[in-house]
């Protein structure tokens, strides 16, 4: 019987032309396109290198989007700090009820901290960079001044063989030394943002001066209290910013060997220091208990195993680890989430980093340049201080993890200096765009202090056009 003709101009049916002689095949192509037969296998994605090759190519323009600092720098600061609050009451509960406190008094200080850190935040993500730079001096010198009124007695406090604390009344305590580094941050970030622009930044006295020599004061007054490990990370912003700067390798290694040198002759003429030093990698409290708190912290660690023991089940927190919701948060982290909790928190810091680094990197404005490195240096280096501590690999320097350990004083700047670092990731051209083309399209514009409807807009035409 002969096939049935089909009319020009009229299509055949899905299931007739699957029930032809064109069954098996993987499309037709009907009036110029090419559409799939039911019932054919569709092609292959490959072999798995190539799925490989795809997914590095989907990853790479994942990278690459202009809003890609921006989300990572408010993700990662985010679960960092909700991460941090909720170790900080299970890390501390233990703590406060040997002080006869409730189990939530450390939280709910820290959290309050949160709220006016997250306020800082979102103010400083609003600023424009000229106000920032305006802001440089006078945080500056406000720094300066609190720095100065720790050393008066009968005003500073000492906590832990320290003096670097003001008392605000009642619970509530200050350290200015953590101002300080975000107050060397603004303003040397101006200052060489300013010699830049002149040009005199290939001289090394332009350099080195005043930034090198204001520096050298506050650590000096962070070091009249005894607080070590704030100097430390201190100098790492000043060495993180003086590179960006350009600083030939000389000069760099210069201030550097000089920098080392006192820091030897500091940690050799205090037994204290000395003692901390002698701990590296013990894995016994040793003579006197001196390596007590080295030890447990490696103890805890260890007995988290993969997943840990459960959150609030730390055996370490009941008196065997001292400030376990402080400097040591990260041992109690292990113990209770094990493995995946701790390299969590390590990828959401490398996320931080990264993210600062790239903002830093792509940017043209000087000022942009310094001040996202120097807030990226300050809280990479000093993460890898408190977690080396922790790890046995480094001194203990008494150093808080960054946005997570308990202490409003080292919280509220660190939120604020996120906040900058938005603020930059905002101002990249291409994520300016990108975030203009986000705006909602509702047929609604404000225009001075009225808001006009698309409606009355149509309406005020000179056409009269509808």
């Amino acid at each position: 019987m002969p096939a049935k003709q089909v009319l020009p101009g009229r299509r055949p049916s899905a299931g007739k032309a699957a029930a032809g002689p064109l069954k098996g095949l993987r499309a037709v192509k009907v009036q110029g396109r090419r559409r799939p037969v039911p019932g054919a296998r569709r092609p292959s994605g490959g072999g798995p290198l190539t799925r490989l090759r795809r997914t590095q190519r989907q990853l790479r323009r994942a990278w690459d989007r202009p809003l890609t600092a921006y989300y990572l720098i408010f993700g990662s600061s985010l679960l960092i700090t909700v991460l941090g609050l909720v170790m900080v009451y299970s890390a501390s509960m233990i703590k406060a009820l040997q002080l006869g406190l409730g189990d939530a008094y450390f939280f709910k200080k820290q959290f309050v901290a949160a709220l006016i850190g997250t306020l800082l935040l979102l103010a400083a993500s609003r600023m424009p960079v000229k106000l920032h730079r305006a802001l440089s001096y006078p945080v500056l010198a406000g720094t300066l001044f609190l720095m100065v009124l720790v050393q008066v007695p009968g005003i500073g406090v000492a906590i832990n063989g320290n003096q670097n604390w003001i008392s605000l009344g009642g619970p509530f305590m200050l350290q200015p030394s953590e101002f300080g580094k975000l107050a060397l941050i603004l303003w040397g970030a101006d200052l060489l943002a300013r010699k830049g622009d002149k040009g005199l930044l290939t001289q090394w006295k332009h350099l080195l001066v005043p930034l090198v020599p204001v520096a050298f004061l506050l650590l000096g007054l962070i070091m009249l209290g005894g607080d070590m490990g704030t100097a430390m990370i201190l100098g790492a912003v000043l060495f993180g910013m003086l590179w960006l700067a350009g600083a030939p390798t000389r000069l760099f290694a210069a201030v550097l060997a000089f920098t080392g040198v006192i820091v030897a002759l500091l940690i050799k003429t205090s037994p204290h220091r000395m003692d901390r030093l002698a701990c590296l990698g013990a894995t016994e409290p040793g003579k006197n208990d001196l390596c007590w708190q080295a030890v447990h912290g490696i103890y805890a660690l260890a007995s988290g195993g993969w997943f840990g023991s459960g959150l609030g089940a730390s055996v370490e927190k009941w008196g065997q680890l001292p400030e376990a919701h402080t400097d040591f948060i990260f041992a109690i982290t292990g113990e209770e989430l094990g493995l995946a909790g701790t390299l969590s928190v390590l990828a959401l810091f490398a996320a931080l980093g990264y993210a600062g680094i790239r903002v830093a990197g792509r940017t043209e404005d000087s000022f942009v340049r310094y001040a996202a490195g120097g807030v990226t240096t300050w809280i990479t280096a000093q993460a890898v201080i408190n977690i080396g501590a922790v790890l046995g690999l480094l001194p203990i320097a008494g150093v808080p993890l960054p946005l997570f350990s308990y202490g409003g004083s080292a919280l509220l700047p660190t939120m604020f200096a996120v906040g900058l670092l938005i603020a930059f990731a905002r101002e990249e051209p291409a994520a300016r765009a990108a975030l203009a083309m986000r705006q909602p399209r509702s047929g609604w514009k404000r225009t001075g202090r009225r808001w006009k409807s698309m409606r009355r807009r149509v309406k005020a035409r000179p056409s009269g056009e509808r």
